[in-house]
């Protein structure tokens, strides 16, 4: 009996009503009794439909697996009294402000999610947005370096900076709170002294990265057919991706996505992507500085969902000593997100750099950090680590940059800006820990 009591069927055992995924298992209360099918619950949602799909949604509801609902629901809601207030909100050009101005911070943004992965905060990237882009002005304007080997530079000492956060952290244990602390105040100093007394070191608007992420639109005068483009490029890389994993999640014999399922949801991007493209192309096309931040946003998002690296960070993240007894090298992977955080906050900075065509004082400071933060957190990423997604950044910048270009438009004073942003990060963070709660009741977390 010890031998038949779980066997595993699959399409080829010709019984009627049998799909992979289903098992036969005898009960655990009583070996003797007549073995029972027991069905992957992936595959029974869907072949239940629609009615299926809604009760898996209740059921993650229940759990606290929220997602990035409260993020979409919680942009309706903003845009929705900002164009009751003003008709202005929702036209091409406020809109394109919003896709523009929104890509800066959300590079540092990029970087933070690695970070809170890992359920650590780096307080630093505002300060190293701003050197970055200072130094970047020196070599360019003080000692006439050609501005790509500039801008390769840039970024190298950003990675370097990042890194040596992460090495104190990792290594010598000083907590990540007070290490990018001291990096936030050091190399804020350094900035200053390398700006000197003039404060300002201004970037000829010609240099090919400053030029690059300018308000210029992508294909420059052919902006509107790159709209197009793009919208399509973006459409047939998710329909190739995901058939492609219902190709490979067949052959293996697991649950896999319908095929109208896919088509469905390659259908509702494409409507987004190309009405998205239509609005900006009423305004100045679609920004280089927006197409490298999404460009950015693919690339990560594959490097932390399809790379065994990826999965480390995740598996760190979600337990340290777990991690470390599956053989992941928990400092190395440390001081790599930090390098990586590093890394965004330099290019980050040349995105300022871009924005002004300076490098001022001003540069990563103010409330810089604190919008990348907020932008990380507000768009799902968890600040206790194990769970998020890059994508967070582009959903969380969307929120603040809405409530800022928002405000504005109402002529509202600064103050209220910040109070409304604070008010909404509070929400993200109390919705996050409720959630985790859901999840830990539901045995899920």
């Amino acid at each position: 009996m010890s031998d038949t009591s779980k066997t595993v069927k699959d399409d080829s055992a010709g019984t009627e009503g049998v799909v992979k995924g289903q098992k036969t298992v005898a009960p655990a209360d009583d070996p003797t009794a007549a073995p029972v099918t027991v069905v992957d619950p992936r595959l029974l949602i869907r072949e239940e439909g629609l009615k299926g799909y809604l009760t898996e949604f209740k059921r993650k509801i229940k759990g606290g697996e929220l997602g990035s609902l409260p993020v979409f629901v919680g942009l309706i809601v903003i845009w929705t009294i900002f164009q009751l207030q003003n008709d202005r909100f929702l036209s091409a050009g406020n809109l394109s402000d919003i896709s523009y101005f929104l890509s800066a911070t959300g590079m540092l943004a990029i970087g933070l999610v690695f970070v809170l992965l890992l359920g650590e905060i780096d307080l630093s990237v505002g300060s190293v947005s701003g050197l970055a882009s200072t130094v970047f002005a020196v070599f360019v304007v003080t000692h006439g370096m050609n501005s790509w080997l500039a801008l390769i530079l840039t970024i190298i000492t950003g990675i370097g900076i990042g890194a040596l956060h992460g090495w104190f952290f990792a290594k010598i244990g000083v907590p990540a709170f007070v290490v990018t602390l001291a990096g936030f105040l050091g190399w804020n100093g350094l900035m200053l002294w390398l700006l000197g007394s003039s404060g300002t070191i201004n970037i000829p608007d010609d240099k090919g990265p400053v030029q690059l992420l300018g308000q210029g639109s992508f294909f420059m005068d052919q902006a509107i057919v790159g709209a197009y483009i793009l919208a399509g490029l973006g459409v047939a890389s998710m329909a190739v991706g995901s058939f492609g994993e219902q190709r490979r999640r067949r052959a293996a014999g697991v649950p896999y996505r319908p095929t109208s399922e896919i088509l469905l949801r390659v259908g509702a991007l494409a409507v987004a992507s190309f009405v998205a493209a239509a609005v900006l192309n009423n305004a100045r096309g679609v920004s280089n500085a927006l197409v490298i931040f999404l460009a950015c946003l693919v690339i990560v998002d594959f490097v932390l969902r399809r790379t065994p690296y990826g999965r480390k960070v995740f598996a760190v993240g979600g337990g340290i000593e777990a991690a470390r007894r599956a053989g992941i090298n928990v400092p190395l992977i440390r001081i790599t997100v930090f390098g990586i955080s590093g890394m965004f906050a330099a290019i980050g900075g040349m995105f300022f750099a871009g924005q002004t065509a300076s490098a001022t004082l001003n540069a990563g400071g103010g409330n810089t950090l604190m919008l990348a933060i907020a932008a990380a957190v507000i768009g799902g990423t968890s600040l206790f680590g194990g769970r998020g997604s890059v994508w967070s950044a582009l959903l969380g910048m969307l929120v603040i940059q809405s409530i800022q270009n928002g405000l504005d438009l109402l002529n509202m004073n600064t103050s209220i800006q910040y109070m409304i942003t604070g008010a909404v990060l509070l929400g993200a963070v109390v919705i996050d820990s409720v959630s985790r709660k859901s999840q830990k009741a539901a045995g899920r977390a």
